[in-house]
């Protein structure tokens, strides 16, 4: 099989399969990149790919100063594809299974201390669209793309007998699921809704099918938006090699210190693995319990 015919189906298998936009664009740029590396050796069929050439392409990007990390990163797209291929009779043998990762040091992921995400709060406090968005990520611990899909009927604010909470909608593979929107997460948010254009993102839209967070005009507010902008608020309030996943980080990492249960923090945080989950149990205290399911506020 032609190797660029084969890197168009293997796009469109994994967007059949519904595999996460991040995952399809960084699979997409990799695949493209062993292409044409392989094309320039004169390789333009898969069945004539081998072990050696995708070991050279990794070392000629290796030489370009690229990360055991990030090699090994585009070697998972390579086995991926490979395999696909392999699964549609496309080759009769895998070569990338003969090419192993390079080794990769694991690190823990980076956390705010109090005086980060405190300092954090107070350089964003006059942008009540940010400020909610940053209350949000640090009290109820969802992913950015899903607070960035949020729509006003996923909202049930507190009552006199219960507490807040968001309807997270299912997306990339991720289950549906709904956490609870505390205090401090849930006044952040009607001050912002306070101030919200009251535009609708289509004119046969109903108001609750509005998303949460919108421009000016009044349309949805993209992710790469609201990374812009807290990382803008990260460097205004002197927080270095910080990410916006922190936010998820620390709440993921606070809870489980107060001795949060590891189950009941796993189904919130919508992991899929427990494994996921128990990472974070490396960045707290071994003394603390994790039996209690009541969550605690940032």
């Amino acid at each position: 099989m032609n190797l660029e015919k084969a890197h168009k189906e293997f796009i469109d298998f994994l967007k059949s399969q519904n595999r996460a936009s991040a995952t399809i664009l960084a699979y997409n740029k990799d695949i493209a990149q062993v292409v044409e590396f392989l094309a320039e050796k004169g390789k333009a069929n898969a069945q004539d790919v081998e072990s050696e050439d995708l070991k050279e392409f990794l070392a000629s990007f290796e030489k370009k100063g690229y990360t055991q990390k990030s090699l090994s990163r585009k070697l998972n797209a390579i086995k991926t594809f490979f395999k696909y291929l392999k699964n549609q009779e496309a080759i009769q043998a895998d070569p990338a299974t003969l090419v192993a990762h390079p080794k990769v040091e694991s690190k823990l992921p980076r956390t705010l201390s109090p005086l980060e995400y405190r300092s954090l709060r107070d350089v964003c406090r006059e942008d009540r669209r940010i400020a909610a968005i940053v209350e949000i990520l640090l009290q109820t611990g969802i992913r950015i793309s899903e607070l960035a899909n949020l729509r006003m009927e996923d909202v049930r604010l507190s009552e006199s007998t219960t507490e807040g909470s968001l309807f997270i909608r299912t997306q990339e593979n991720h289950p549906t699921r709904t956490v609870p929107l505390n205090i401090p997460a849930e006044n952040a948010l009607k001050r912002y809704l306070d101030e919200r254009p009251p535009y609708k993102v289509q004119g046969q839209r109903k108001a609750g099918e509005e998303h949460i967070f919108i421009t000016k005009t009044g349309k949805p507010l993209l992710i790469r938006n609201i990374r812009t902008s807290i990382d803008r608020y990260f460097k205004k309030a002197g927080i270095k090699d910080a990410k916006v996943n922190d936010l998820r980080h620390t709440w993921l990492t606070h809870q489980l210190a107060h001795g949060a249960s590891v189950v009941v923090i796993s189904k919130l945080a919508g992991h899929k693995r427990l494994s996921t989950t128990e990472k974070y149990l490396n960045l707290v205290s071994p003394e603390k319990s994790s039996s209690k399911t009541k969550l605690e506020a940032l």
